[in-house]
């Protein structure tokens, strides 16, 4: 059975083949995964500009699907069923890659699937390594989510905490642009702090004593909060313009603040991942999202969960930022549940994972 997936939730047009296959150990074989990037795009605005990302799926979606059948060799009679992302994301660029899907379907006459963006991520996690020891904790980490959940059974998530304010790869992204150094912010504040001493500024940590106004159901032990960092780092920054009398801090004070920062994002990431996962007894444990890309937050994890004796798995680079495959592995999840998308599937820029 061919899946065909497509992703188009924020600034990537992402369209993936996976065969589902009759090991039960690995169902799902990976036939292609192509993405077209649209960061040179927004990197002048400082981030995505939704009307203009929405226009460029438009014109990038056709060529991305055909590529993506082509790596895959199979043509429109062999795709046996498709998933697309559903929500969260921006309303516009959902709705081109809905729009396709459902066209697609029901002119093949196949069956369609909805799949939760960051139900994708973390079955990333199942499609990079097969099936994972169950309870698993992972953690969904990238620019607009910084998420915890328990799966108990597969294709079952749990919320067990979440940030309130500021995800951690939107921090990056503001850190990197109050450094002056573009967007996006991850990719460069990953690199400049292997140049620098991660102890060089001891910012703050993140001490959560009341429960989510938001969410009084849950106690909030596992939540996040990157707020007052990025605000530590706003007011360093300030006095050290002020005594050099120039806006353009020396590369070395750059590299340090970037070792630095880094280091109290992986830290509070870490703790609380592992935190959760020894107070559910967590079999594994997983980091998906775009920032489980980080060179320090992979081997920190992997060095913890060493100690620990607990394995703990991240997708491939390809795998980890925004992409189709991971929608297609989701869309299978759907599939084996008989999850079938209604006719009438519209956009939902911010839908629930249940």
């Amino acid at each position: 059975m061919h899946l065909l997936a497509i992703e188009s939730s924020c600034d990537e047009t992402a369209a993936a083949v996976v065969e589902r296959v009759s090991d039960e150990a690995r169902p799902w074989v990976l036939r292609s995964n192509v993405v077209a990037s649209q960061t040179a795009i927004h990197r002048e605005w400082g981030g995505v500009v939704p009307e203009l990302a929405s226009r460029q799926h438009v014109r990038d979606i056709p060529g991305v699907v055909r590529e993506a059948m082509a790596q895959a060799a199979i043509g429109w009679p062999q795709v046996d069923a498709l998933a697309v992302t559903q929500g969260p994301g921006l309303v516009g660029s959902l709705l081109v890659g809905i729009a396709f899907a459902k066209s697609a379907a029901w002119a093949l006459g196949r069956p369609l699937f909805a799949v939760h963006h960051l139900a994708g991520h973390i079955e990333s996690l199942w499609l990079e390594h097969g099936r994972l020891a169950l309870p698993a904790v992972v953690l969904v980490v990238s620019g607009g989510h910084t998420n915890l959940y328990l799966v108990a059974r597969d294709g079952e998530y749990q919320l067990l905490g979440r940030t309130r304010d500021d995800a951690a790869g939107e921090a990056y992204d503001k850190v990197a642009k109050l450094l002056g150094l573009g967007y996006p912010g991850g990719p460069v504040i990953d690199r400049l702090a292997a140049e620098g001493d991660p102890l060089a500024i001891r910012w703050p940590g993140t001490r959560l004593t009341n429960r989510d106004r938001n969410a009084p159901e849950r106690d909030g032990r596992f939540d996040f909060s990157f707020s007052g960092l990025k605000t530590a780092v706003l007011r360093h920054v300030r006095l050290r313009q002020e005594a050099l009398g120039t806006a353009r801090l020396p590369d070395h004070e750059v590299r340090d603040i970037a070792a630095s920062f880094q280091r109290r994002v992986v830290e509070t990431l870490t703790d609380r991942l592992f935190l959760a996962a020894r107070w559910t007894g967590a079999r594994s444990i997983g980091i998906a999202g775009g920032v489980s890309a980080n060179r320090q937050l992979r081997e920190a994890a992997q060095a913890r969960g060493a100690a620990l004796e607990v394995p703990v798995y991240v997708p491939r680079l390809a795998l980890s930022t925004d992409n189709a495959a991971m929608i297609a592995a989701a869309g299978l999840r759907q599939f084996e549940r008989g999850r079938l998308a209604p006719a009438d599937l519209n956009a939902s820029a911010s839908l629930a994972l249940v």
